[in-house]
């Protein structure tokens, strides 16, 4: 039986509107955040980003699975620790370490935390109120007092590209066959359209390293058309003394710390043009 065919629906409340969240979620998955609970129980020592990748080493070797949120045919809070893609393991790692600092262990707890990263303003309401593009999940996290683009504090530069991607290839994407989606997925892009986005260049990289932190979060931005951020992670400095990257792989199929320091690593993708960097607080 394949993962989406045994998915359990489960209602729950915890908002603060005070409203039935609709929750997909498998039993196993379920048992799974409980079991992260347990593992991660001791691992705060009040260094929220140091907790940050020690949370993201826990899932080393999770595979990497696209388009878990892509379920059925109305937006639910989707919880799946089997299989993360990029954003998902950014998204669990933060929900996990925001809990070991509230010092709140419990799955309800986990639900909410991950509703307020995942969603505008921290609410779930219908599809297009999930944080799609990257740089707007980082300005609306920040809007939230969860973290701070510091991008430009470390020598990035503001860019302007347009953001269209979704909207200019609607058959990629199941909910946009909805009218109603699809016109406030084109709303959420003409927001974005109006905003600078700052991004440290590729080759300004290596000699602001020293100024990223382990538990930072790095956004890979793209020359690609539309897009804004292709790809993202947690910073980790490794025993060489450098910063590499903590995520959900495309290349190994599986959460890993990239062998290459960020830099190099970087070198290796054709569209990269640089990065976003946002610091939890």
């Amino acid at each position: 039986m394949d993962y989406k065919s045994y998915l359990l629906i489960l209602v729950v409340f915890f908002s603060t509107k005070a409203h039935a969240q609709q929750i997909t979620c498998s039993p196993k998955d379920k048992a799974a955040v409980e079991s992260k609970l347990i593992e991660i129980d001791e691992m705060y020592n009040g260094d929220f980003r140091g907790t940050m990748v020690s949370v993201g080493k826990t899932f080393m070797k999770t595979p990497y699975v696209a388009k878990t949120l892509e379920i059925g045919d109305t937006e639910t809070l989707v919880v799946n620790l089997q299989g993360l893609d990029c954003t998902t393991f950014v998204e669990n790692v933060l929900a996990f370490s925001l809990l070991l600092r509230q010092q709140e262990m419990s799955f309800d707890a986990y639900l909410k935390n991950l509703e307020i990263i995942r969603y505008k303003d921290g609410a779930l309401e219908g599809y297009a109120s999930r944080l799609h593009y990257f740089s707007e999940w980082i300005a609306n996290n920040a809007e939230k007092g969860l973290l701070k683009d510091i991008t430009a504090e470390i020598g990035g530069a503001e860019i302007t590209k347009d953001i269209d991607f979704m909207s200019t290839h609607r058959d990629l994407y199941p909910f946009l066959a909805d009218d109603s989606n699809f016109s406030k997925i084109k709303a959420s892009e003409n927001y974005l359209n109006n905003q600078a986005i700052c991004v440290l260049a590729q080759d300004e990289i290596a000699k602001n390293e020293h100024l990223i932190k382990s538990g930072d979060i790095i956004a890979l931005a793209t020359s690609i058309n539309g897009l804004d951020v292709t790809h993202t992670g947690i910073a980790t400095r490794e025993k060489d003394g450098r910063i590499h990257l903590l995520h959900a792989s495309t290349g190994s199929m599986q959460v890993e710390v990239s062998k290459k320091p960020l830099a190099e690593y970087l070198k290796g993708i054709k569209s990269n043009i640089g990065i976003m960097v946002a610091r939890p607080l």
